[in-house]
């Protein structure tokens, strides 16, 4: 099927809506044309998942920024994993072991030779099962999800390198240019889990700052050097900077560091004091972030202090970025209460640059004001549909994806916990059309923005935030010389232009490719 396309006539009309001049800058207006024509089969092609999904897969997208790298991983990784390990499986409770299998059978026979065992096992270290309503009756989607990461410890345990070699393979199949990995080398979250229960409000982290830090430098040089061998292992095994290299080689990887909001304070608080140390020293690191469920009794009590931990430690490191896990709760989740303000706290007493999830916006007592700030101050939104529909069922209508967007407050699209969830960013975008109406324009600028928002380090292409604006150097083409020094001294524009590069190809292929289906 051809779908109808923008014809040399229609070209005039395309510069009166786009506000551009036909003459004065036609690359531009060319541009806008193309643009226009794929935004075309996009729509016709909207009404069919499958043709959907061909154009989509293809699609460059920017920067996937919200992606930890232990729940992208897919469960059938790990059953290969714990197989090489030599780790037994209960038939009963599905739960791995050490050996000897007395009382089991070892993952790797299961894998091999009883695919309806493994397929229980997929189902029990996963959501696949759930979202197909297996178990639907006995576990919500937010506890089945949570626990897939204490069943496969331990099966992912010493496996970090593999776990990145799987992240951007997946990466690199979705076209994604780069990733902003949540992962902790080195034992930081160990420390963390060692401290003693000791009480501490906000008036203590002074002192008790320099009391753990001597200790946290340690922890911070031991996470440093596991990194430099894990990415040393990744390059081995991809064959990276060799004729033979894959193609997740080429997905650009920045690391967040992360702490652990469920554990006691003192914990909490030595697990994002080495989080923002290692951000501080090391440059793979570009900023740190706070997970766990924020549901959790303890995420809840402490909530207001881990708020004033991220305050202190912005001003002992104030080059780290920092992106807060917020409003990640649902109505009826937790009590009225516990959804007034999370996300504005985040912002206004955590100095959140960025929000992860941010789902409960119109649960918060000052929503509008909250989502003027972030859109005042360029701080991003990512939104992750399929972990939202799964942990909170919150989907369709009810998601707040467009809100955000209507607000003008900055959106990005991400994976989350990709191999936990059974997504990848591909279907991200393809449920951001489907379920929220967005346009292949409106993905595009999504793309755009998951590199602008992200903190990679570098000058941007775009202006002040307004992104597809190109800055003066860049205005009179992204050729130029001028736009080329740009690019060799930032590299958050060089990836920016890469972009731009591939979605312009991304654009003609797709054009092509309609006119002769």
């Amino acid at each position: 099927m051809i779908f109808p396309l923008l014809s040399r006539t229609g070209v005039a009309a395309v510069a009166l809506l786009t506000g551009g001049p036909l003459l004065a800058a036609p690359q531009q207006t060319m541009a806008a044309v193309r643009e226009a024509q794929v935004s075309a089969i996009f729509d016709h092609t909207a009404a069919s998942p499958t043709q959907l999904r061909v154009l989509l897969r293809a699609m460059p997208k920017g920067g996937d920024l919200h992606n930890h790298m232990g729940g992208s991983v897919y469960a059938e990784d790990f059953m290969l994993w714990a197989g090489e390990k030599g780790l037994c499986i209960n038939a009963a409770t599905l739960a791995f072991a050490q050996p000897p299998c007395a009382s089991g059978f070892s993952a790797k026979e299961v894998a091999e030779k009883q695919p309806f065992l493994f397929a229980r096992m997929i189902d029990n270290l996963s959501t696949r099962g759930w979202q197909h309503g297996v178990g639907r009756n006995d576990t919500s989607g937010h506890t089945q999800f949570f626990d897939s990461f204490e069943k496969f410890g331990p099966a992912e345990m010493g496996m970090d390198a593999q776990g990145l070699v799987a992240t951007r393979r997946i990466a690199a199949l979705d076209h994604v240019l780069y990733i902003e990995l949540q992962h902790n080398p080195g034992g930081s979250w160990a420390w963390g889990g060692a401290a003693p229960d000791e009480a501490i409000t906000p008036a203590d982290l002074p002192r008790i700052f320099a009391r753990e830090k001597p200790a946290m430098e340690a922890v911070v040089s031991r996470s440093v050097a596991a990194l430099d061998g894990q990415e040393q292992q990744v390059k081995a095994i991809m064959g990276c900077g060799t004729p033979k290299a894959e193609a997740g080689c080429g997905v650009v990887v920045h690391y967040l560091a992360q702490s652990a909001r469920g554990m006691p304070p003192l914990g909490a608080f030595r697990t994002l004091m080495a989080s923002f140390a290692l951000a501080a020293r090391d440059p793979r690191y570009v900023g740190v972030n706070i997970v766990e469920p924020e549901d959790w009794p303890v995420s809840l009590r402490d909530y207001d202090l881990h708020m004033a931990m991220f305050r202190f430690l912005e001003g002992q490191y104030p080059q780290v970025h920092r992106s807060l896990h917020a409003g990640e709760l649902a109505f009826g989740l937790v009590p009225p209460t516990d959804l007034a303000d999370h996300i504005a706290k985040a912002i206004r007493d955590g100095g959140a640059q960025r929000i992860g999830h941010g789902t409960d916006i119109a649960l918060e007592s000052d929503a509008n004001a909250t989502m003027a700030r972030m859109a005042r101050d360029g701080i991003a939104v990512e939104i992750n549909l399929t972990s939202n529909a799964v942990i909170l069922g919150v989907s369709g209508a009810d998601h707040p994806l467009n809100l955000y967007r209507r607000r003008g407050v900055p959106v990005v699209l991400a994976t989350d916990d990709q191999g936990v969830l059974r997504t990848d960013m591909t279907n991200e975008y393809l449920r951001a059309i489907r379920e929220q109406g967005l346009t292949y324009r409106d993905l595009k600028q999504i793309s755009r923005n998951g590199l602008e928002f992200s903190f990679i380090p570098g000058a941007s292409l775009w202006q002040a935030r307004h992104v597809g604006t190109p800055v003066a150097v860049c205005a009179s083409g992204f050729d130029t010389a001028s736009c080329r020094s740009l690019a060799q001294g930032s590299e958050k524009a060089r990836m920016q232009l890469a972009l731009e590069s591939q979605l312009a190809a991304f654009e003609r292929t797709a054009i092509e490719e309609n006119k002769s289906a």
